[in-house]
């Protein structure tokens, strides 16, 4: 079973090892998970999978593998140790129905009587007290009535059902989709710059035990300063006209960045950088910030990211005047080429499907501005972006 599973998550791009496969064994041997689908589900995916980006590979995997067990022999062959079966059976009855399946002489003929009504029926059946389909009182089947039944896929029935035979489904995560709001924060995590000087302080465990031994015993509680992401981050959002269909990409991205970064500062534009930005959409046009003063006041140390589909007209980055909604004395491609200059990191994250890019011409553009540093506004385009910038 073990193995087959193994390929299974191999063959869909799961990088597990036989070394976590040799855990999972011996994980199964010591009966950390028994007789429970569920809990196997939850054992085999914390050993099999070391990267939560792979939970959906490992779920599509999961469900593959156990949706292609065809028959009952199958599940009887496959699952070690043979306990499982019965104990799993067991679990959804009472005492009185345990009492009442040896009516069919108990577990073991209730399933070779299920496997022969497999083999003999050819179609759906509905009602009735013999064959396997939905409702009546047949022992086979689902939403029935009998007691002593197996259920055969669907939700629900009366409770009474001696194994749950049905499909499993996960949610899906992949690295190549766009972003919710948990699945960026662990994205974001790759930026981290950690230093012991919060306010706020944490065991220490080690210390506590080296000063207690060195007081002969005498216990000796050491405390220690949390541990802080200390990295700063810069965020400028292009807001408005063709970004209103990434709102809500956007929109979580923001949740994300400030939960996961203490020092961010952020910013909005319209299109692309000129000589100001704004903090608050609603009063855009009556509090603007100089450019020139953010780089002045926030040092190269700090990490620069845009945020845009860089859809537009090629004038509006390469010429003055180019702004639709003002005009420029500047070209906006000039005030990139400062804000490159200054700051070690810069990135440009892009909504937009990759594969779309290099049919825009203001894009090509403005990945030439940002040195190539953009990246898609997936999961694997913001780890690829994150580790470019905790370089």
């Amino acid at each position: 079973m073990f193995i087959s599973l193994f390929n299974t998550l191999k063959a869909t791009g799961v990088p597990c090892t036989l070394r976590e496969l040799l855990d999972l064994i011996a994980a199964v041997d010591k009966r950390l998970a028994f007789a429970d689908m569920e809990k196997f589900y939850f054992l085999s995916r914390a050993i099999l999978v070391k990267d939560e980006k792979h939970y959906d590979k490992f779920d599509r995997a999961f469900d593959i593998y156990f949706k292609g067990i065809e028959s009952i022999d199958d599940i009887l062959e496959m699952l070690i140790p043979d306990e499982w079966l019965k104990a799993e059976f067991e679990k959804h009855l009472t005492e009185e129905e345990l009492k009442e399946i040896k009516s069919l002489g108990g577990l073991e003929k209730l399933i070779e009587a299920f496997k022969r009504k497999l083999e003999e029926q050819e179609e759906r059946h509905e009602g009735g007290n013999k064959q396997i389909g939905t409702g009546g009182t047949s022992p086979f089947g689902n939403s029935g009535e009998n007691p002593e039944g197996i259920r055969v896929g669907g939700e629900g029935g009366k409770g009474k059902a001696a194994k749950i035979w049905e499909a499993r489904d996960f949610k899906n995560l992949d690295d190549d989709v766009e972003l919710g709001t948990r699945n960026m924060k662990v994205a974001l995590r790759r930026l981290r710059k950690l230093i012991r000087d919060s306010a706020d302080e944490e065991f220490d465990l080690d210390n506590t035990i080296s000063s207690t031994a060195k007081k002969a015993g005498l216990l000796d509680v050491k405390f220690r300063p949390e541990k802080r992401n200390a990295v700063k981050v810069l965020v400028l959002f292009d807001v408005g006209g063709s970004m209103d269909p990434h709102i809500k990409v956007c929109e979580e991205l923001f949740s994300a960045a400030k939960t996961e970064f203490k020092n961010l500062e952020y910013f909005y534009f319209h299109n692309f950088i000129y000589e100001t930005v704004w903090k608050d959409n609603r009063r855009r046009q009556n509090e603007r910030i100089f450019t020139e003063d953010i780089i002045h006041k926030y040092s190269a140390d700090y990490k620069i990211i845009f945020v845009g589909d860089a859809t537009m007209a090629p004038y509006e980055i390469t010429n003055p005047g180019g702004s639709i909604e003002h005009w420029n004395e500047e070209a906006g491609a000039l005030w990139m080429k400062r804000m490159v200059g200054v700051y070690d990191k810069l990135v440009w994250l892009n909504p937009v499907p990759e594969e779309h890019w290099e049919y825009s011409a203001s894009v090509e553009l403005t990945r030439s501005l940002v040195e190539d540093n953009m990246f898609p506004l997936t999961i694997r385009g913001l780890e690829e972006s994150m580790a470019y910038l905790s370089k």
